[in-house]
């Protein structure tokens, strides 16, 4: 989930170590460092220490429409990634002081990405979530899967406020609350079996049962393995997702879930705070689509 520092360097290296492990995909962060710092590749070679698993590279929106392309597939291939992850984070670069701010032709660019990146892409937002409309445009566009990243995790607005002077702080905390939550996106979709990824907010093993009974196809964990790694390395990792594990299996057994699809088919119970809040997205979603 990072890259391009010394600690950085450290913890991509435990969470291969910890993803080989377990038999799990694993990410790192933002490539744009290493394209303007070849030097660094290094911190970004997880391959040998994690040869079974998918890894999964990532880059801005920005600098796929903006980078010399085959220059970024040929690192993909040195990498010996399984995916590319193109993430979402407008919020973020609007607030970051050196931050891109030209979002035109985006969705052209990730759609010229899909068509012609050897490997599969990956959509994601970066805590605020992407609403149905557009999920369904990028799949359409070519998308392998599609990461809600809902709010609820990380908010990377508030995260660079920590370098803004007081005026400029002030704009920032009033987005502290901003984005859609994942769990409200997951039902606005109905259950219905499309290519999403649910990250933002998920924290343990009931809540990957929550999300994979509303349809998620996969589940992804940021802060919590990033503060596993940080506190103890590889072994704190692969004991969290031991644990994680567990829940798992015992929310599965408690709802007479053989298996993840049986999960998906169980019944879900929705408090009315949530079915009001879902309803109201449904609602604004429609009234925005005309």
């Amino acid at each position: 989930m990072t890259g391009g520092s010394a600690g950085g360097f450290k913890a991509n290296k435990d969470l291969a170590r910890a993803a080989e492990a377990l038999g799990i995909p694993v990410g790192f962060g933002s490539l744009r460092v290493l394209v303007d710092n070849p030097e660094l590749f290094p911190h970004f070679d997880m391959k040998p220490l994690a040869p079974s698993v998918p890894i999964l590279a990532n880059l801005g929106a920005v600098q796929m429409r903006d980078l010399n392309r085959p220059v970024v597939y040929e690192l993909l291939k040195r990498l010996e990634t399984q995916a590319l992850v193109i993430h979402l984070n407008a919020g973020q670069e609007l607030f970051q002081p050196e931050g891109d701010r030209d979002f035109r032709g985006l969705k052209e660019a990730i759609a010229r990405v899909c068509e012609e990146c050897p490997l599969p892409v990956i959509v994601k937002e970066t805590g605020f979530g992407i609403a149905p409309h557009l999920a369904r445009e990028l799949l359409a566009s070519g998308a392998a899967y599609v990461d809600l990243a809902g709010a609820g995790g990380t908010n990377w607005i508030l995260v660079e406020s920590y370098r803004l002077p007081g005026e400029e702080l002030a704009s920032a905390g009033q987005f502290a609350d901003w984005g859609i939550p994942t769990a409200v996106l997951l039902a606005s979709f109905g259950g219905t079996q499309i290519r999403l990824l649910a990250s933002g907010g998920v924290r343990g093993g009931l809540d990957a049962a929550k999300a994979l009974a509303m349809g998620a196809q996969m589940v992804g964990f940021a802060l919590p393995v990033i503060r596993e790694v940080t506190a103890g390395g590889a072994d704190a990792v692969i004991g969290f997702f031991r644990k994680l594990e567990k829940t798992l299996r015992a929310a599965m057994l408690l709802t007479g879930s053989r298996d993840i699809q049986a999960l998906r088919r169980a019944t879900t119970w929705r408090e009315a705070a949530f079915s009001a809040e879902l309803n109201a997205f449904l609602m604004a979603e429609a009234f925005a689509r005309g």
